[in-house]
């Protein structure tokens, strides 16, 4: 790896899981990350044995930790006002983890996929919800789903998480991540289930800015997820929460990451915007340990620019810091 100050953690995908790819990670990459939300349990030992053909660089295991997500056997535009069944067992559309349908009340509205889809329960029987679409979109499987009028209990791992874990460890694989840390208890489980390995805590929620600072104060590696955090916060108030924990994670010695949108039109284009240049130089100057790429290097069109992209930057950032 190149002597950069700053590491760079880069999301794995169908446009990033490839030789190519993989090679160059080798001396520009820190850390390979593998998303949960996106792929079963039982796909993993033959995903690191291809990924360990290919590169030395470390893999990081990103549970689905305590998320709710679309289970859709076939995908469906819904219109504005229509109505759809959410089903608790058998049907199209269902919601994982199962045992949501059963603390799912009338009058609950559901944000699907970052806004894409939003609907309001306003029937509910043993086998199913009946919803109304307030918001058109699309309904596909795998999609985030946000509950935008209260809060509910989750548990702060999956059963699908832990076999992860499970099969990651026979692999000796040290680096995991644990979506949705919510509280310090979250932190204290995860610390108890692996002990010797090194952690990541995402912070995404309102429920972790509550306590952020007895958060911090339980681990050392937390990751700022911008993209989760702004279904709980208004989008003006991203920058706030950023600036707030890269502060306080600074003054108690912790290291701190971030992610989401920082190269976002890179995923169809080979450059970036002024302003995504700027967000970028921002963040490092806030004092970030380093930046992730998701979407940019999962599903992008160029994977490796956008890491170069970073580069750039970042030794721009380390020539120029202390011009200012």
């Amino acid at each position: 790896m190149n002597a950069i100050k700053k590491k760079i953690f880069c999301t794995l995908g169908h446009n990033s899981l490839n030789r190519k790819f993989l090679n160059f990670s080798k001396k520009n990459v820190n850390l390979l990350r593998i998303n949960m939300s996106h792929m079963e349990a039982h796909e993993l030992p033959r995903l690191i044995k291809y990924i360990r053909r290919n590169t030395n660089t470390p893999i990081c295991i990103d549970t689905e930790g305590a998320q709710i997500r679309t289970k859709v056997k076939k995908k469906l535009f819904c219109k504005t006002n229509t109505l759809i069944k959410i089903f608790k067992d058998k049907g199209n559309f269902k919601l994982y983890p199962l045992e949501i349908f059963d603390q799912l009340k009338l009058g609950d509205a559901l944000d699907v996929g970052f806004g894409s889809l939003e609907v309001k329960i306003f029937k509910k029987n043993k086998k199913f919800l009946v919803a109304k679409i307030k918001n058109a979109g699309l309904l596909e499987g795998n999609k985030g789903v946000h509950l935008k009028n209260r809060k509910i209990k989750i548990n702060y791992i999956t059963k699908k998480d832990i076999l992860a874990i499970e099969i990651a460890k026979k692999f000796k694989i040290k680096n995991f991540a644990l979506s949705f840390t919510n509280s310090v208890q979250d932190v204290k489980k995860f610390n108890k289930l692996l002990k010797t390995e090194t952690k990541i805590f995402k912070l995404e929620s309102k429920s972790a800015l509550k306590d952020i600072k007895n958060i911090l104060k339980s681990g050392k590696n937390f990751l700022i997820d911008r993209g989760d955090l702004s279904k709980d916060l208004s989008i003006e108030q991203i920058p706030i929460a950023q600036r707030q924990i890269t502060s306080l994670g600074k003054k108690l010695n912790k290291n701190i990451y971030v992610a989401t949108n920082f190269l976002e039109t890179m995923i169809v284009n080979n450059s970036p915007t002024r302003g995504e240049v700027n967000d970028i130089y921002n963040t490092l100057e806030m004092g970030a340990n380093g930046l992730v790429l998701a979407a940019e290097t999962a599903i992008g069109k160029y994977p490796i620019e956008c890491v170069q992209t970073l580069q750039k930057i970042i030794k721009i950032f380390h020539k120029n810091k202390k011009k200012f």
